[in-house]
């Protein structure tokens, strides 16, 4: 009997074996993105632009400030690519040093206004009642105050300070990320998972870090790449007016505005910031976008 048993062919499931391998939001949606042409593009730029503006002071033979008063404005020359400014400064190298300065008030004062807007906007959503009434009339309040204007007396009031600059200008950018997360919030908080984790007794900080934020982490990244163009125009505003970024430091609303002076007489001083500033601005647009449609749960279903 034994000797039978053992003769006998095994015994095979009639299910495939072959899985397929699972695929995460996060992969499906870079191979949506890597179809959008323009917002790999505009990817390509924006690396390229930051690759330029940290390594480039570096290779320059010239220093952001470093003065010729004997050549004054020059034209674009194998001498200086970009040609040289009033004072005998290169075009390129302060443009490098202007997108540092660009860059680092866009992304830093994003990330303030992502920080005050992410956390109000969530404890608003998930709170609800009277607390969510009370914190919306505010950001309603707050919303129909020139903020410019509030910028402006943060900058009069406290000090032309760089630091405060990211601070100013990101104090004043959190509403719409508060109102975009409050309303993502609305429709989670009655999801099984978070009603799953009230069940099981864990406290709402908890709920709202580990469940909550993580599951709104896509208009979150959608939104920071629509936000930082907006706080790069805001400085560029602000430095035309001579509230932002002052000299010998520049950034590229300051040679915008220092080229507007001169426009007339010496067009590149205002042409090549303005094309960097444009450029970058057209980039975050691009992949601001492409990461939108990218991250849209509906188009996956297509």
């Amino acid at each position: 009997m034994a000797e039978a048993l053992e003769r006998q062919p095994p015994i095979t499931s009639p299910v495939d074996d072959h899985v397929e391998p699972g695929s995460s939001l996060w992969r499906d949606a870079w191979l949506r993105l890597r179809k959008n042409r323009m917002a790999i593009v505009g990817l390509y730029i924006l690396i390229f632009l930051t690759t330029v503006s940290v390594i480039g002071p570096w290779l320059s033979p010239y220093t952001y400030q470093g003065q010729n008063l004997d050549l004054g404005a020059s034209p674009p020359s194998a001498a200086h690519w970009l040609g040289t400014d009033t004072l005998g400064r290169d075009l390129l190298t302060r443009i490098f040093y202007g997108g540092r300065v660009s860059l680092a008030v866009g992304i830093c004062a994003t990330l303030v206004s992502l920080t005050i807007g992410v956390l109000y906007g969530t404890i608003s959503g998930y709170v609800g009642g009277k607390t969510d009434m009370v914190m919306m009339r505010i950001v309603d309040i707050l919303w129909s105050l020139p903020f410019i204007i509030f910028v402006i007396l943060l900058m009069v009031l406290f000090g032309r300070n760089f630091l405060l600059l990211f601070v100013a200008i990101g104090a004043v950018e959190w509403l719409t990320m508060a109102r975009i997360i409050r309303g993502q919030v609305l429709s989670l908080k009655n999801q099984e998972f978070i009603e799953a984790a009230i069940a099981l007794g864990l406290r709402k900080q908890r709920i709202i870090a580990k469940h909550v934020i993580p599951n709104v982490l896509g208009p979150i990244i959608v939104y920071t790449t629509l936000t930082i163009p907006m706080v790069m125009l805001l400085e560029a505003f602000l430095s035309f007016l001579g509230l932002g970024v002052q000299p010998p430091m520049s950034s590229w609303g300051s040679l915008i505005k220092n080229g507007a002076q001169s426009m007339e007489e010496y067009p590149w001083l205002l042409v090549f910031p303005g094309l960097v500033l444009a450029a970058t601005l057209f980039a975050l647009n691009f992949l601001g976008d492409g990461l939108r449609d990218a991250l849209d749960v509906r188009s996956s279903k297509d």
